[in-house]
């Protein structure tokens, strides 16, 4: 039987991608006491990098939070793996992090992140109110638009 939040995703026609294989040296989680770290994720699809670009020159605020939106789900589905597959472990969304790849002067990068708290919110209610941090960036990462990293608490 799927559990609370798998009938959410359900509900909101929402398919988690696979969890995406770190990029370096490092680990795509980690797990500490009762809380998942999850590492920096970018806007990845099923065909590869969706979103590339700096906002303010070759993306707009609106693609900007699709972005987010979508790099939301990869950090949802990197929690899925921290929690075994048991999304229900999830407490709550503690803080979310956003980084903009934006010209120096963009300045919606509040805006642009909303894509991913609004999402973090449709998934787990009142649960996935979080403290937050958005950013701009000069560059990301293979020119990926936004990335965002997340901590969660978990049962």
């Amino acid at each position: 039987m799927a559990g609370r939040i798998e009938a959410r995703l359900s509900e909101l026609g929402i398919t988690l991608p696979k969890a995406a294989a770190p990029v370096a040296n490092y680990v795509p989680f980690v797990v500490a006491g009762n809380l998942v770290f999850i590492s920096g994720q970018g806007p990845m699809g099923p065909n590869g990098i969706e979103y590339k670009g700096k906002l303010g020159r070759d993306l707009e605020p609106g693609e900007g939070m699709k972005a987010a939106r979508l790099t939301a789900l990869n950090v949802v589905a990197q929690l899925k793996e921290a929690v075994g597959g048991d999304l229900d472990r999830v407490k709550r969304c503690v803080k979310l992090v956003g980084f903009v790849n934006s010209t120096p002067d963009f300045v919606q990068q509040p805006a642009v992140i909303n894509g991913a708290s609004d999402l973090m919110v449709e998934i787990f209610g009142d649960a996935g109110r979080h403290a937050r941090s958005a950013v701009s960036a000069p560059s990301l990462p293979i020119d990926i638009a936004v990335e965002i990293e997340a901590i969660f608490e978990i049962e």
